[in-house]
């Protein structure tokens, strides 16, 4: 199981209404176990794109990246870490800066 460490988050701005709802950007830190196949002694960050549309809110996309050195790591998460993931954005909403 994936622990999140610590967090940035940003609104995304859209400047011509493009997008329906509003979309939020969350870059966060996660450590998970050393014999799990996500496991980098480099550290993992997940950048999760977050929307809100009216009384709706989901992960539209997420990607896991090695820190060190940034590079994209194609895996996907388990439902359970994928749900965590989404509380964590839903529960923190309030914090992001306008």
């Amino acid at each position: 199981m994936l622990t999140i460490t610590e967090y940035e988050a940003e609104k995304v701005k859209d400047p011509f209404r493009i997008l329906q709802g509003t979309r939020y950007e969350f870059k966060l830190d996660i450590e998970v176990p050393d014999d799990d196949e996500l496991y980098t002694e480099n550290g993992l960050y997940v950048r999760v794109i977050y929307k809100v549309d009216e009384d709706q809110s989901a992960i539209v996309k997420y990607e896991i990246y090695e820190k060190t050195t940034g590079q994209y790591l194609d895996f996907d998460l388990e439902e359970d870490e994928v749900g965590l993931l989404e509380n964590f954005c839903r529960d923190h909403l309030d914090e992001v800066d306008e």
